[in-house]
C-alpha cells in the first residue's frame, strides 16, 4: 500500500510526523510533501529537521514539484492525508486551486475517488472555514480535526497525538495498534 502524506505550515506538525513514522512502522510506502511553511513550523514546534522527517518517508517531494508522479491520477495509492491542514490549503483544495503539489495531489485524489483525509488546525472556525469543509466533505473528503480523546486516559501529549493518528490509519484501512479501542483492555 502507498499513502501520500502532506504536512502544511499549520500548528501541529507533530501529527504529520507521527503519521509518517507509524505508517513506516507497519510497512506502508509513504510519499511525503513538506510545504515550505511546514519546514519553518518544524523549527518552531519541534527539534526535528526537515531532512530527519523526510528520512522517515519512502519518498519526499518539494511543494513546487508539479511534475512529481503523485500529481497524476495514474499514480495509484491508497489515500492521502494532510496533517496538519492549514486553512489556506483547505481553501485551495475546496476550490480546485492546484497551485502547488499538496493541493494538486489532493485534487487528483478527489477526482480519482480515493480517500482524502484532512486534519484542519484552526479555532475558532468562521463561516468560510466551515463552508470550505462542507464543500470538501460533499466532494468525498474526510474532515477530521485532531480533537483529543480521553477515554484511554492519556498521560502525555504523545498519547493524544498517537491516538488521533491511529484513527487516521483506521480510516485508511490500515491495521495498527496506535489507537486504543473503546472497551478493549
Amino acid at each position: 500500500m502507498r499513502i501520500i502524506v502532506a504536512i502544511t505550515g499549520a500548528t501541529g506538525v507533530v501529527y504529520g510526523i507521527t503519521l509518517v513514522r507509524e505508517l513506516a512502522r507497519v510497512g506502508v510506502e509513504t510519499h511525503l510533501i513538506l510545504s515550505n511553511w511546514a519546514q519553518r513550523t518544524l523549527e518552531l514546534e519541534t527539534d526535528y529537521k526537515a531532512s530527519t522527517v523526510g528520512a522517515l518517508a519512502s519518498r519526499t517531494y518539494r511543494e513546487d514539484d508539479l511534475a512529481a508522479p503523485i500529481a497524476s491520477g495514474s499514480f495509484r495509492h491508497g489515500g492521502m492525508v494532510i496533517a496538519p491542514c492549514s486553512m489556506k490549503t483547505l481553501a485551495a483544495v475546496a476550490h480546485g486551486y492546484a497551485s502547488n503539489l499538496i493541493s494538486r495531489a489532493a485534487d487528483v485524489t478527489l477526482k480519482e475517488k480515493r480517500r482524502l483525509i484532512l486534519l484542519p488546525r484552526e479555532t475558532p472556525l468562521h463561516e468560510i472555514h466551515l463552508e470550505n469543509m462542507l464543500k470538501l466533505a460533499r466532494a468525498g473528503a474526510v474532515i477530521m480535526p485532531p480533537v483529543p480523546a480521553f477515554y484511554h486516559r492519556p498521560a502525555t501529549i504523545t498519547d493524544l497525538v498517537t491516538q488521533t493518528i491511529g484513527r487516521v490509519m483506521d480510516l485508511l484501512g490500515i491495521d495498527n495498534d496506535a489507537a486504543p479501542r473503546w472497551g478493549e483492555d
